[in-house]
Formats: structure tokens, C-alpha cells, sequence
């Protein structure tokens, strides 16, 4: 294959991803990571839950081998007038800029919307490896042009990092939890991996369930019907008023996912006496398991860690995929044979002194978070070798 140069390529922003092909894009998301797939990214801006006045603006930025040539690379972006659905915190950067007499928002941000799981954010076919370049200087050019004050890009992939950090932009790190396989032949196996406390643990837990009647169901493709996905948008509203955040996702969303990625979902939904109490919305990758969601509508000890941890390590056994990653933060995953791992986002800002401000933060930021995972990992419910 002859090398590109830069004479020979395009770059394109689109307000909308309908302005892209489906089969175009989604060739460019060669690990068939689902929440960069075009239906995923399609289902959030045709559901409403980013445009218009969500603070979500989309800016897809493509690049094609010519102006009416094949996409090449791609790059899914927002333009951001707050920073929540983020998963990545920088409302005190925000207040300290604003402090300062500057305007943090509006923002440009390379991520998938609400979702903190890690990924490729530069999407292009590995023989055009050299187009990463080309899309964050595409990236910057954005920022600079609109003058805005800042570019972030969340969740990268580790294969990502360094490209980033050679481009001049300041690498974040943060901490998940995520259950790895080690070839468990069913949850016993599993279970028989943990320290006898630990084990005595998750089996009082999950029988206390029992016990109590309720039931659990593991719900993909065709087996999920609307009713399921009703019953899901109850409990999901119900936990976000519980918590006093906001309804991001709207009822839209699941109707237009269920049309189009069902056989990519994993839905958990737990039943008492009859009655659907709980559910747990996961998504089925090439080799991983991702929780996303979850809701109920009455409270019992220990329903939570079964419907999104027990029942996701179960199916991924069934299945064979070698990761379950349950979402952002949540100590309490440990104890549950979730153990850390490091996630990284990428930070550009305009502003020199706020840079080297922020710079310096990073620093002692991440020598807590490898202390905090250091002492984690001395609490880990695994047997010792």
C-alpha cells in the first residue's frame, strides 16, 4: 500500500454523524469496541440525550483520502458547555480559570458521552497509524480556531498514550476496577480463587438473594422485549433520583439500541414474587464485558453487587471473554474480585500558565493514585500464590 501524504488527504467536520456512511465509519473501529460502533454514537445524538441543548454539541472530524475519497480516519468529538457525563473531573480546573478572569467553557472534548471505559478514540485502520497525528493537530487547529479554552480526550486506549504525550499533551491517570478471567470453568472456579472469607462472603451475599426470592435473568438479542426495556427505564430513573443526578440517557436511547445492538447487550433484570425490582445494563465486546448502567425500585441488601458484579462474572465465564469492567470508581468492587487498573486521559490547554498550573497538579495527583492503588492491592480478596 503506498503512503499517504498530506497532499493527498481531507479533513471534514460534520455536525451530525448521519453525515457519515455507516460502513465507513464502523470500518475504522477495527476492534469492534461498541460505544465508538455508529449505531451506539447514532442512538445517543437521534435519542436527544447529546445536541441541542443537552452541552453536548457533536463535531465529527474525518479524514478522507481525497475530497470525495474513502474515510480514512475518524475521530468522534464535542464541543462541551459543562463538564458533567464526563467521568473525568475538572470542574476545579474550571473554577480556577474562571478565578483567574478566564472562560473554561465551552471546551472541546474527544470522548464517548457518559461512558468511562476505555477505548480507541483515534479510529483508523492499523496501516494508517501515521493519520493519528493528523487528527489531534485537527483537534488543536479546532480549539485554537474557535478559541476555546481547552481539548480533552477521555478513556484513551493505552496504545494511544504515548502518542498523545509526543504530541505535548499532559496525560491524566486515573483508577477502575475491572475482574479479569483466569480460565474459570464457572463461578465456583471463580470463587475458589478467593481467600475462604472472601469466598464465605460473596456466597452469604448471593444467598441472602436467594432467600429472599428474588430471581435473575440474563436477557440478550431477541429475548429482550420492549416490556424489559420499560421496566429497565423505571429502575434507571428511579436510582438517578435517588442520587440526585441527572436523567443523561433518554427512553429513546434504549428503543433505538434494542433495534440495533441487542445482540450486543447483556440486560440483568431481577424479579420478586413476580415483580421486575432490578436491572443492569451491560454491553457484550469482542473479548470484554462493560457495565453501564443500573437501577431498582426497592432496596435489599446486596442486590447491587449481584445484579451488575455476580451476574456479569457469570455470564463472562459462560462466555468465554476474558474482562468484565464495571464502570468508574467504586471501592467496594475490590472485595468482589475487582482489582485496579490505571485509565488515562489526555489534556491540551491553551492558556501557557494554567498548563504549567495544571501540569503541576497531575504530578502529585498521580503519585496518589499509585499509593491509593498500591494499598488497594494489599487488600485484594485473592488467594496468596
Amino acid at each position: 500500500m503506498t503512503p499517504l501524504s498530506a497532499d493527498d488527504l481531507f479533513i471534514s467536520l460534520h455536525e451530525t454523524l448521519a453525515d457519515i456512511p455507516a460502513e465507513a465509519w464502523d470500518a475504522l473501529n477495527i476492534d469492534d469496541y461498541p460505544f465508538a460502533s455508529y449505531a451506539f454514537l447514532h442512538a445517543l445524538e437521534i435519542s436527544g440525550s447529546v445536541g441541542a441543548d443537552t452541552g453536548w454539541q457533536p463535531v465529527f472530524i474525518c479524514i478522507h483520502d481525497g475530497k470525495d475519497g474513502p474515510l480514512k480516519a475518524a475521530m468522534p468529538c464535542y464541543v462541551k458547555y459543562h463538564s458533567y457525563g464526563e467521568y473525568v473531573f475538572d470542574h476545579s480546573w474550571a473554577h480556577a480559570f474562571e478565578r483567574a478572569g478566564g472562560n473554561y467553557y465551552p471546551k472541546l472534548l474527544g470522548a464517548i458521552p457518559f461512558t468511562p471505559v476505555p477505548g480507541p478514540r483515534l479510529l483508523r485502520r492499523p496501516e494508517d497509524s501515521a493519520l493519528d497525528s493528523m487528527l489531534i493537530a485537527a483537534f488543536q487547529k479546532i480549539t485554537q480556531n474557535h478559541n476555546l479554552s481547552s481539548a480533552h480526550i477521555n478513556f484513551i486506549a493505552e496504545t494511544d498514550k504515548k502518542t498523545l504525550a509526543d504530541a505535548g499533551w499532559m496525560i491524566r491517570k486515573g483508577l477502575q476496577f475491572h475482574w479479569h478471567n483466569q480460565d474459570y470453568a464457572d463461578f465456583d472456579s471463580f470463587l475458589a480463587s478467593l481467600s475462604s472469607r472472601k469466598r464465605k462472603n460473596i456466597r452469604k451475599e448471593r444467598g441472602s438473594l436467594a432467600d429472599a426470592g428474588v430471581v435473575f435473568q440474563q436477557l440478550t438479542g431477541d429475548d429482550i422485549q420492549p416490556e424489559h426495556w420499560d421496566d429497565f427505564y423505571r429502575f434507571y430513573l428511579a436510582t438517578i433520583d435517588k442520587k440526585w443526578g441527572g436523567a443523561y440517557l433518554t427512553r429513546a436511547f434504549f428503543t433505538e439500541i434494542a433495534a440495533t445492538l441487542a445482540d450486543n447487550i447483556l440486560l440483568v433484570m431481577a424479579s420478586q414474587d413476580g415483580q421486575m425490582i432490578a436491572g443492569a445494563l451491560n454491553f457484550i465486546g469482542k473479548d470484554t464485558l462493560y457495565g453501564r448502567n443500573w437501577g431498582c425500585v426497592c432496596e435489599l441488601p446486596n442486590l447491587h453487587f449481584e445484579t451488575c458484579y455476580y451476574q456479569a462474572i457469570d455470564f463472562a465465564i459462560s462466555r468465554g471473554l476474558q474482562k468484565v469492567e464495571a464502570g468508574a470508581q467504586g471501592f467496594h468492587k475490590v472485595q468482589r474480585g475487582y482489582l485496579p487498573v490505571y485509565t488515562y486521559s489526555a489534556h491540551w490547554l491553551a492558556d501557557e500558565g494554567f498548563s504549567e498550573a495544571v501540569q503541576r497538579f497531575l504530578r502529585q495527583e498521580s503519585a496518589a493514585i499509585e499509593e491509593e492503588r498500591q494499598q488497594v492491592m494489599a487488600t485484594s480478596p485473592y488467594r496468596r500464590s
